[in-house]
C-alpha cells in the first residue's frame, strides 16, 4: 500500500503539518508588533498558506478540513494561558468539546490522502487550471477568515471574562449547538452501518425532518459564543458579523451545494426535500 492510499500514514501526514503550521502561526503571532487581533489575523493567514503550500505536492485541498475544528480550542486556548477564571474555563470546555468532536468526526471519515472531499473535485473538475487558486482563496482563506470572525468574540469574552445572565444563554446555545451536532452524527454513522443501499436517504431521528441538523448545531455554537462576548462588551455588538458570515455560508452555499448533489445521487430526494427543512428538525407543519 502506497503511503497516500495509507489512512495512518495520511493522518500522521496531517497531523505532522498542523503541529509545524501551529509552531509558525505561535511564532508570527509572538514575533509581530501590533494589537492582538491584528496579530493574530496575520498568524492565522499564514498558518492557512504554510497547509495551503503541503497540499499542492500531495494534490488534496482536503489536507485543510481539520483547519476548521483544531484552530479555535488552540487560539483560545493561548489567550487563556494569562487570563484564566472559572469563566474562561467554562469557555475552553465548550470550545474543546466542540472542537473534539468535529476532529473524531473527520478523522472517522478520513479514509487517506488519495480521497478529496467531493465539493473540491467538483471544483477541480470544473476549472481545473484555476483550482489552485480557488483552493488557497476559496477552499483555505476564507474559511479561515470565517473561523477568525467567530473566534474573535471567544477571545474578547477571555480578555474580560465574567458571569452574567446573557454569558449563560451563550454558553447554552452553543451546547445546545454541540449536542445537535453530535446526536446528527450519532445517527448518520449508524444509518450507514446498517444501510447498504448509498443511494437511500436517511428518515430517522433528527434527519427525519432537517436535511441538515448538523449545520443548525455549527450555527448555533458560533451565534452562543458572540453572546458571550456581548455579554462582557455590549459595544461590540458588531463582532457578530463572524457568526453572521459563517450562517449566510452555510445557508446559501453549503446547503445548496449538499442539495445539488444528492438530488443527483439520492432516490427520493425531491419528496424528502419537499417534505422536510433545511435546518430546523421540526415537522414542516409545525411552527
Amino acid at each position: 500500500m502506497s503511503v497516500k492510499n495509507s489512512w495512518a500514514a495520511g493522518f500522521l501526514i496531517i497531523a505532522a503539518i498542523y503541529v509545524v503550521a501551529a509552531v509558525v502561526g505561535v511564532g508570527c503571532y509572538l514575533w509581530m508588533p501590533g494589537s492582538w487581533p491584528v496579530r493574530l489575523l496575520v498568524a492565522d493567514v499564514v498558518a492557512t498558506v504554510l497547509v495551503f503550500l503541503t497540499s499542492l505536492p500531495l494534490r488534496n485541498a482536503s489536507v485543510y478540513d481539520p483547519y476548521w475544528s483544531v484552530a479555535p480550542p488552540v487560539i483560545c486556548t493561548g489567550f487563556a494561558i494569562h487570563h484564566f477564571s472559572p469563566a474562561v474555563a467554562f469557555l475552553l470546555v465548550v470550545l474543546w468539546s466542540w472542537g473534539v468532536r468535529l476532529t473524531v468526526n473527520w478523522a472517522l471519515t478520513f479514509r487517506s490522502l488519495s480521497h478529496q472531499d467531493w465539493r473540491y473535485d467538483d471544483l477541480q473538475r470544473q476549472f481545473p487550471r484555476a483550482f489552485p487558486v480557488i483552493s488557497l482563496t476559496g477552499i483555505m482563506l476564507f474559511p479561515t477568515l470565517v473561523v477568525y470572525g467567530c473566534v474573535v468574540p471567544a477571545v474578547v469574552f477571555i480578555n474580560h471574562a465574567g458571569l452574567s445572565a446573557v454569558s449563560v444563554v451563550g454558553f447554552i446555545v452553543s451546547l445546545c449547538g454541540i449536542v445537535l451536532e453530535l446526536v446528527a452524527d450519532v445517527q448518520m454513522r449508524a444509518f450507514r452501518r446498517t444501510n447498504t443501499d448509498h443511494a437511500a436517504i436517511i428518515r430517522t431521528g433528527l434527519w427525519r425532518n432537517a436535511r441538515h441538523p448538523n449545520y443548525l448545531g455549527e450555527i448555533l455554537m458560533w451565534w452562543g459564543v458572540y453572546l458571550t462576548a456581548v455579554a462582557v462588551m455590549p459595544s461590540l455588538w458588531w463582532l457578530g458579523v463572524g457568526a453572521l458570515v459563517n450562517t449566510v455560508m452555510f445557508v446559501f452555499i453549503s446547503i445548496p451545494m449538499a442539495d445539488r448533489r444528492n438530488r443527483r445521487l439520492r432516490s427520493g430526494f425531491e419528496e424528502y426535500w419537499r417534505q422536510t427543512r433545511s435546518l430546523l428538525p421540526l415537522p414542516k407543519g409545525a411552527g
